[in-house]
């Protein structure tokens, strides 16, 4: 009898876990390649004032310019698109490159290893990436520290499994572990080996993200890199106006395979930019728009984003203080000026001046 009724519980005990599991299976969130945005975007400006930014931006090309150093051949294309160019320094007429990045694509599609989560940017499709750039982890076990390629293996794989993620982004953390040399190559292969979403490439020298886009086009193919976006490459402005060669090297080498360049500026109000909301939005404006424009130069049509990053600073004590109102009104507005433009927006959200997570 005991018998009997310990072989119909072992018999009962697998139905009702099976229940538990497709409870549980039912209630996880399921992930969508990426959200389509069924809301009106929120407008801070109106077209007036939006058109008082783009003349305030256009004068600073105009009489001001902006500093291409290190890359002769950047210059190069300036120079037959018709900008003045004065030794390392390039002033643009009005409109000029607005005339320019109309070639650009509004919207792309950046292909996945897995097809299921290829991404649409641009329009109304909103892509959720992991932070970028981050020199410090923390765990509850080590705390803070530097990260390694193991927590940059672990962020990937995180990414990976989150229904609320589209994309396995790019230097999720810096992994110092690893020869800088060879750095780049391990970060790459990690998106690759430990996630099926789109992904980031180098950007730290142009060989590197050159490296990075061979990388891509042994996972998908020459011919198929060649005629679709499957790698990002997050280039940043040196600001005030100056772009440095490492980036426009790495972000004509993007732009000379097919791939989108993300090109960003950062500024903090008081530092390098105006202490304005409207001053700083005027330069980084021109800022993102010469470099969109390189990337039209080098190769007609290729996607690139038109991104963003102000914030403010306090001075009194120089710290960047991100979670304050001025950020977020300004992506707002970075946003209206990428939407006149026809281009597709990145943008940074979740700021905070919390000094614990």
């Amino acid at each position: 009898m005991e018998a009997a009724m310990v072989e119909a519980a072992a018999i009962e005990a697998p139905a009702r876990r099976g229940r538990g599991t497709r409870r549980d299976a039912a209630a996880k969130p399921l992930g969508v390649p990426y959200i389509l945005r069924g809301i009106p975007t929120y407008d801070v400006l109106s077209e007036e004032n939006l058109g008082k930014i783009e003349r305030a931006a256009d004068r600073i090309l105009a009489e001001v310019g902006i500093e291409f150093r290190d890359d002769p051949a950047a210059l190069d294309h300036w120079k037959r698109a018709g900008a003045t160019v004065e030794g390392v320094l390039v002033r643009f007429e009005p409109g000029m490159l607005r005339e320019i990045v109309s070639s650009a694509p509004a919207v792309f599609t950046q292909h996945a290893r897995n097809p299921a989560n290829n991404v649409e940017i641009g329009g109304s499709a909103v892509v959720f990436s992991p932070a970028y750039g981050s020199p410090f982890v923390m765990d509850l076990d080590r705390g803070r520290r530097y990260g390694t390629l193991e927590d940059f293996r672990n962020f990937v794989r995180l990414a990976q499994a989150s229904p609320w993620l589209h994309h396995s982004g790019g230097t999720i953390c810096e992994p110092v572990d690893v020869p800088v040399n060879k750095r780049p190559l391990d970060m790459v292969y990690s998106h690759i080996r430990y996630s099926d979403r789109p992904f980031m490439g180098s950007i730290t020298a142009e060989e590197r993200a050159e490296d990075s886009i061979d990388m891509a086009r042994i996972l998908f193919g020459a011919d198929f890199v060649d005629r679709n976006c499957v790698i990002l490459g997050n280039v940043n402005v040196n600001s005030p106006l100056v772009w440095d060669g490492t980036m426009t090297r790495s972000l004509r080498a993007y732009a000379r395979a097919n791939q989108a360049a993300v090109i960003v500026p950062f500024i903090l109000g008081g530092a390098m930019g105006p202490v304005t909301n409207a001053g700083a939005i005027a330069q980084s404006y021109a800022e993102t728009l010469a470099g969109c424009a390189l990337t039209q130069l080098e190769r007609r049509g290729a996607p690139v984003i038109f991104g963003n990053f102000l914030s403010s600073m306090s001075l009194r004590s120089g710290s960047p203080t991100f979670g304050t109102p001025e950020p977020a009104i300004g992506s707002m507005v970075v946003g209206q000026l990428a939407r006149r433009l026809g281009l597709p927006l990145r943008c940074a959200g979740n700021f905070s001046n919390s000094k614990l997570p």
